[in-house]
């Protein structure tokens, strides 16, 4: 088995982990970035509205989709990453760390690739997690649940197949996110490596190079999302509006336009609408998905190794 699919396969479980113990705030959060009312809820009082009309349940809203969702998305983009890179780093001489360019490069061709191959899943998704957003609903009506193949069945009834491409634009653009974050992360862990290993060498071990722990995982991972997200979050709300299947959304002539119509009539507040639950629950999920991937990466390796040729 290739280092790329183990990277995959590692990368899809290490998601689902993480995606299950955060999943409430992708709810509040993408709730939160496709209303258009002024008023504007703090988390506990989301909390609690969601709670009331829908349920314990309804802070799960999609979280089959999700799953399906993050497997495929980590899957995929660990795959291209890790294949790239590895083409990268054999193509020259030298140390195994990529440039900040080349972890540029490696991350829009997995970003590009993750982006069109997952699109779908994440329509069905943001459908799920906000069919009972509705500016006119009581808190005390109940709407009805769509299951997955049920959500898939009223898409394509009321939209067609080419609604599963709904939001594509932003979601190209924002292929910069995790381009930003692996690229922070791999400057990051670099940086990290190389300090640590020439402070060994100065105490007189020649030949050792420094090992990160799970724990720098955790922390680096969740550095590079906090600096990719919070750069890009803009682009989030309108991929949430678009994929959600909001008609005033659908309008958007690009996201450029998109970006202009929020601002004209919901002010630069509208851009950051379930910024705070969604820095909580990228950062999180990511400096899980770090730690797991990479421990998850090390037994199935060994697990590997160990069995009979």
């Amino acid at each position: 088995m290739s280092d790329s699919l183990i990277h995959s396969l590692a990368g899809a479980a290490g998601g689902i982990v993480a995606m299950t113990a955060t999943y409430p705030l992708v709810v509040l959060s993408t709730r939160a970035a496709v209303e258009t009312r002024r008023k504007q809820k703090s988390v506990l009082q989301a909390i609690l509205a969601i709670v009331k009309r829908e349920g314990i349940s309804g802070l799960y809203s999609g979280l089959n989709s999700s799953l399906l969702g993050i497997a495929v998305t980590n899957g995929v983009y660990y795959y291209f990453y890790e294949r790239t890179r590895g083409v990268i780093v054999n193509s020259r001489s030298g140390g195994e760390g990529l440039s900040t360019l080349e972890s540029m490069l490696t991350g829009m061709i997995a970003g590009s690739a993750t982006t069109i191959i997952s699109n779908p899943i994440w329509v069905i998704q943001t459908s799920q997690a906000v069919r009972t957003v509705d500016e006119g609903i009581s808190d005390r009506t109940k709407a009805k649940k769509l299951g997955f193949y049920e959500t898939i069945q009223s898409i394509l009834a009321n939209d067609g197949p080419g609604a599963f491409w709904r939001g594509i634009g932003p979601a190209l653009v924002l292929v910069v996110n995790p381009v930003l974050q692996y690229t922070v992360f791999e400057q990051l862990k670099n940086f990290l490596i190389v300090r640590r290993t020439a402070r060994l060498r100065a105490a007189g071990e020649f030949t050792a190079v420094a090992i990160l722990t799970d724990w720098d995982f955790f922390v680096l991972g969740a550095l590079s999302k906090l600096v990719a997200t919070g750069s890009t979050y803009p682009y989030i709300v309108i991929k949430s509006r678009l994929q959600a299947g909001q008609a005033h959304a659908l309008k958007y002539k690009s996201s450029l336009d998109g970006l202009l119509t929020i601002l004209r009539e919901e002010g630069i507040k509208g851009l950051y609408k379930g910024v705070g639950s969604k820095l909580t629950q990228s950062v999180i999920t990511a400096a899980i998905l770090f730690a797991c991937q990479r421990r998850i990466y090390e037994m199935t390796k060994q697990a590997i190794q160990t069995l009979p040729k």
